[in-house]
């Protein structure tokens, strides 16, 4: 084992251990996917939970080690767009609880690295649909997932899925809302982890908001649960600016509210609403 290899197993081992991970593969798989791979050369521009009122910091250097630490790391710093914190993500992929084989949706993929440990879980009989706008980080992710043919990356807003069901949906940009597109291709024991975020304009391209899992009910509602709070990149062509502003405003009422449900059918808003939409209401 080189010394790579055991950062590497430790780092794993302190994800696991900070985020009580119980998806088997998900612990093997932080200790083999190489995480600098699926980054653009170091020194890398990182930020923790300690800077999130301050300027990101610099590595000292291009050590690959450097990488294996639970923070985020810089893809564009220009653009405020980072690979994710992995003791946050990590924890939103063990929520889908996903099993070899499964079929797994991630919207957001950037450079790949989040959908390389999803490939890594559901094992070649399994298959990732990585879904990434910005066709010069699809490109890379493609590139960088070449070894996993069962991970496919497509250069879309992912609204157009050709009728495919998933298992499990990872969104993984700050959205408005859950879309019709997604809630349809979840299958009857799948799950949807997604953020639900408010921007403003001092943030940039980053909301905040609270990640939230959705699972389906017997009818055409989901089950819906709070997961953890979050600030993130704001996904394009995902939000919308009327809807924006209702979520900002029951966030500043409720940053963590105990919803329990997502409805679909059409309703009039009432005390019961959270987070009252055109297509679909949080209560």
């Amino acid at each position: 084992m080189t010394t790579l290899d055991a950062r590497r197993r430790f780092f794993a081992e302190e994800i696991e251990a900070l985020a009580n991970l119980e998806t088997r593969g998900l612990v093997a798989a932080l200790a083999s996917v190489p995480r600098e791979r699926f980054l653009r050369p170091g020194p890398w521009v990182v930020r923790s939970e300690t800077d999130m009122f301050g300027a990101p910091r610099r590595t000292p250097d291009d050590d690959p080690g450097r990488t294996y630490h639970n923070y985020s790391i810089a893809i564009e710093p220009d653009r405020q767009l980072f690979n994710g914190t992995p003791g946050l993500l990590a924890a939103m992929i063990d929520k889908l609880g996903l099993r070899a084989g499964a079929r797994v949706l991630h919207v957001g993929a950037g450079l790949g690295y989040y959908s390389a440990l999803l490939a890594h879980v559901v094992g070649s009989a399994g298959r990732v649909l990585a879904i990434e706008i910005d066709p010069i980080l699809a490109a890379e992710a493609r590139s960088n997932l070449a070894s996993m043919p069962w991970a496919e990356v497509r250069c879309a807003d992912g609204l157009s899925l050709g009728g495919e069901s998933f298992d499990g949906i990872l969104v993984n940009a700050g959205v408005t809302h859950a879309q019709d597109a997604w809630l349809d291709a979840i299958r009857p024991a799948g799950r949807l982890v997604l953020p639900l975020t408010a921007t403003m304009p001092a943030l940039g391209t980053i909301g905040k908001g609270f990640m939230a899992m959705l699972t389906p009910r017997a009818d055409d509602d989901f089950d819906a649960r709070l997961l953890s709070p979050v600030a993130i990149y704001s996904g394009v062509g995902l939000r919308d600016e009327a809807l924006n502003a209702e979520l900002g405003k029951a966030l500043m009422r409720n940053p963590f509210p105990r919803i329990a449900k997502l409805r679909r059918d059409l309703h009039d808003a009432g005390p019961q609403c959270w987070l009252h939409g055109p297509r679909s209401c949080v209560t």
